[in-house]
């Protein structure tokens, strides 16, 4: 092994040889002790500290390193010497790192054996893979990863049965492995490990498993409560509520309902409520603020949601809020009053539901506009109204089958703010309509101008049943109530 050696200037005197594996200790220090003794400008003593920093450095148990008593042993009588003697500092640190360096990459500890120091024998590193060797029905969310012990991982490759090859991670320590992305349902993986171990020693592992075929999936769409899909980077009303829909039946709604996740800034408190085991709402306590960010996540892929069902796949939407719209229809005054961020902006005449119900067809049905709090579904120019739609006969009394323009529609179940000239003369006194709320061409305009998705539309002091969630109540159930609906409560 290559070594070095320090002389001073008279060669009949003493001279120091250290061989690498003298220094090949990591993390040697070494000091000069008394370096200069008054008067005679030399180096009386250098010692590597370690175990014994005053009779001398000890790299490794029984191994000496240099311990010159007698200034005469190591004299350095100019400046010369002193820069030898860092010298000697420097190449001793070099000679150390790179030495403790390659033992530490060859694998194993370094061992004494009679004070010389030994290499651990050749091996390959040790490779573990999970899931184990031909693991079946693994869930494809479940860890997988490739680890080395007493090595490391030089490639590491992973197919699906495809021949599809899997994007991974390596950690910069080449210790350890995993796939960078989801695997998929009903598909057989091989990994192929390659590693070097202690002494350079190479191998190669291969290890295969299957992940779970599903008796039954489900997708979600994230929707407002019109059936619509909520638009990326769409803007709505500070009342719009989400809807998560399945398209299958879900047996555990807590498994489904810890899957997703509405996120909005600022910060505030919400809930989703089951309306049945199809769909799930949220809504904030109450309505957002102006300019609110609102993420929407269903992170149902690889969930076992009950009764064999599994999530298909991840999906989310990111919106914002807009302007505050918030309209109040007062059957007292029969006046609808529109706020534009809390500005008292149109009051608008209107005749709403005549009021009464009718049995056709077994059906009882009611002709009141429902009190409670609405939002702006979507709107029409022109719409189709027609009575029969909701269970009233075209040809009866009260039937009816007509092209409406500038219609704003607020409930599932057709009420509608829209323009009706027909009915001017009632506007403002009296009730006319099967539950919409009539206005003159002008108003029916602006209005339908104004509105957005989810603006807010509060109906007041009408005769009849409150709005239901069907109808698209949400914001008429309390609080407390609709927090009850969550399947976490």
């Amino acid at each position: 092994m290559a070594g070095f050696v320090l002389r001073h200037g008279n060669p009949s005197e003493h001279a120091w040889a250290w061989s690498a594996s003298s220094v090949a200790a990591a993390s040697v220090r070494l000091r000069l002790s008394h370096y200069l003794r008054p008067g005679h400008g030399r180096v009386q003593r250098l010692v590597a500290s370690g175990n014994d920093p005053e009779d001398g450095a000890t790299l490794r148990p029984g191994i000496r390193l240099l311990t010159p008593t007698d200034p005469g042993e190591l004299s350095m009588l100019n400046g010369h010497g002193r820069v030898l003697a860092i010298a000697v500092m420097i190449v001793c640190c070099l000679f150390s790192v790179t030495v403790s360096s390659a033992l530490l990459l060859g694998g194993g500890p370094v061992k004494t054996v009679a004070g010389r120091l030994v290499p651990p024998a050749p091996a390959p590193a040790v490779v573990t893979v999970a899931p184990g060797p031909d693991a079946r029905d693994v869930d494809p969310l479940a860890q997988v990863s490739v680890t080395a012990a007493a090595g490391i991982l030089t490639d590491v490759t992973m197919v699906n049965d495809a021949g599809k090859p899997i994007d991974g991670i390596m950690t910069p320590d080449g210790i350890s492995w995993k796939p960078a992305v989801p695997l998929g349902y009903g598909r057989t993986y091989t990994i192929t490990a390659a590693s070097r171990g202690t002494g350079g020693v190479t191998s190669t592992l291969v290890s295969r498993f299957a992940t779970l075929t599903p008796g039954n999936q489900t997708k979600v769409s994230l929707n407002t409560t019109s059936g619509a899909g909520l638009r990326e980077g769409g803007v709505y009303g500070v009342g719009i509520v989400v809807v998560a829909h399945f398209d299958e039946s879900i047996v555990d709604r807590g498994a489904a309902e810890r899957r997703l996740s509405v996120t909005t800034s600022p910060a505030l408190q919400g809930s989703w409520y089951w309306v049945d085991d199809q769909n799930v709402h949220w809504r904030p306590q109450g309505y957002y603020p102006s300019g609110a960010k609102v993420n929407v996540s269903a992170n149902i892929y690889g969930a076992p949601l009950g009764g064999g069902l599994y999530g298909q796949e991840d999906t989310r939407v990111s919106f914002s809020i807009g302007d505050s719209h918030v309209s109040v229809a007062d059957d007292t005054t029969k006046q609808v009053s529109v706020f534009d961020n809390g500005a008292l902006v149109r009051t608008m005449p209107t005749s709403m539901g005549m009021g009464g119900t009718q049995q056709i067809g077994g059906r009882t049905l009611s002709f009141w506009t429902p009190p409670g709090v609405y939002t702006v579904l979507d709107k029409g120019n022109p719409v189709i109204m027609d009575s029969s739609t909701f269970g009233l006969p075209i040809n009866s009394r009260l039937g009816y089958r007509e092209s409406i323009s500038y219609a704003t529609r607020i409930s599932i179940d057709g009420i509608y703010l829209h323009e009706l000239d027909a009915t001017v003369w009632a506007q403002g006194h009296t009730d006319t309509s099967h539950g919409c709320l009539n206005l003159n061409a002008d108003n029916a305009i602006w209005f339908y101008n104004f509105s957005q998705p989810g603006d807010v539309v509060e109906v007041r002091n009408t005769g009849g049943l409150a709005l239901q969630i069907a109808q698209n109540g949400d914001w008429t159930v309390p609080w407390d109530q609709w927090r009850q609906g969550s399947a976490l409560t």
